[in-house]
C-alpha cells in the first residue's frame, strides 16, 4: 500500500530497483532503456518507474541526496513493497589518482561517520558491506560486457560543504581508507542487511580531488551509460 513517500500501488516495483540519487536520472534511464515504462510514483517529485528491460520487469526510482533521503526510500521499497535489490547508480569523488572522472567502480565497503545505523538499529560499525552475491553479479556482468569496473571502499558523508579547516580530504582519505565519496551508500547497505535484503552500490567518477576535473549537472545526468547498462544488465540475470 502506499507510504506517506511513496504514491505506488502494491505490486507495481518489479523485485530489483536501481536507483540513482537524481529524479531526472531515473526519468532519464526510464525513457531511453526501458520498454512501456510506467510512473509508479511522484511524490515530491521523487520519480519512480517500472517497465520492461529485455523480457524482464525493472523498476528505477530517486533516492534524492544524502542518507535520511536514501533511507526513508529504499527502507520502504524493502519493507512495504517487497523489493529484494536496490542497485545505487550514482557518482561519488576520486580521492584517488587510480580513480579518474567516467570511470566506473562498484563499492565493496562504506565507512561513514555518520550515526544513521546507530541511530536506525544499534548499529555501532563504522563500515557496512554490500551484498556479496549482487556484488559478485555485478563483476561477472562487467567482465562480460568488457567494462572496467574498480573496486574501491566508498566514503558516505553527511556533509557536502565541508570546512577543509578541520580536516583536509587528503586527511580524511588517509584515516578513513577511502577511494571516493558519495552520500548515500552507507545508509542503503545498512536497511538492506537489516531487512534481510541484497543491495550494492555502482558509481561514475564525476569529479576528481586529485585531478580538479568536473562534469556538470546535465553531464551526470546523461552520460553515465557504462554504469546504467550494467546496473540494468545484472538486474536481468537475478
Amino acid at each position: 500500500m502506499p507510504t506517506p513517500h511513496i504514491s505506488a500501488l502494491e505490486g507495481a516495483f518489479a523485485k530489483t530497483v536501481l536507483m540513482p540519487g537524481d529524479p531526472l536520472r531515473a526519468q532519464f534511464i526510464a525513457e531511453n532503456f526501458l520498454s512501456n515504462p510506467k510512473l509508479v510514483t511522484s511524490v515530491r517529485n521523487v520519480l519512480g518507474y517500472t517497465g520492461s528491460y529485455k523480457g524482464t520487469n525493472v523498476s528505477v526510482m530517486a533516492s534524492g541526496m544524502g542518507m535520511p533521503s536514501i533511507g526513508i526510500y529504499s527502507y520502504e521499497l524493502f519493507k512495504f513493497y517487497d523489493v529484494e535489490n536496490i542497485i545505487r547508480i550514482g557518482s561519488a569523488g576520486s580521492y584517488r589518482d587510480w580513480l579518474k572522472v567516467m570511470d566506473v567502480t562498484l563499492a565493496k565497503c562504506a565507512y561513514s561517520d555518520s550515526t544513521f545505523a546507530l541511530r536506525q538499529g544499534g548499529v555501532t560499525t563504522h563500515s557496512i558491506k554490500p551484498s556479496k552475491e549482487l556484488n559478485d553479479a555485478i563483476i561477472k556482468k562487467a567482465e562480460q560486457m568488457k567494462i572496467e569496473c574498480k573496486m574501491s571502499v566508498v566514503h558516505s558523508s553527511d556533509v557536502f560543504y565541508a570546512d577543509s579547516s578541520q580536516e583536509s580530504w587528503q586527511d580524511l582519505a588517509e584515516r578513513t581508507g577511502t577511494d571516493c565519496v558519495e552520500m548515500e551508500s552507507f545508509a542503503l547497505f545498512h536497511n538492506a542487511n537489516a531487512l534481510g535484503k541484497r543491495a550494492a552500490c555502482l558509481l561514475t567518477i564525476s569529479d576528481s580531488f586529485v585531478d580538479k576535473v568536473e562534469l556538470s549537472a546535465e553531464e551526470r545526468q546523461k552520460s553515465f551509460t557504462d554504469m546504467m547498462k550494467l546496473a540494468l544488465e545484472t538486474a536481468i540475470e537475478l
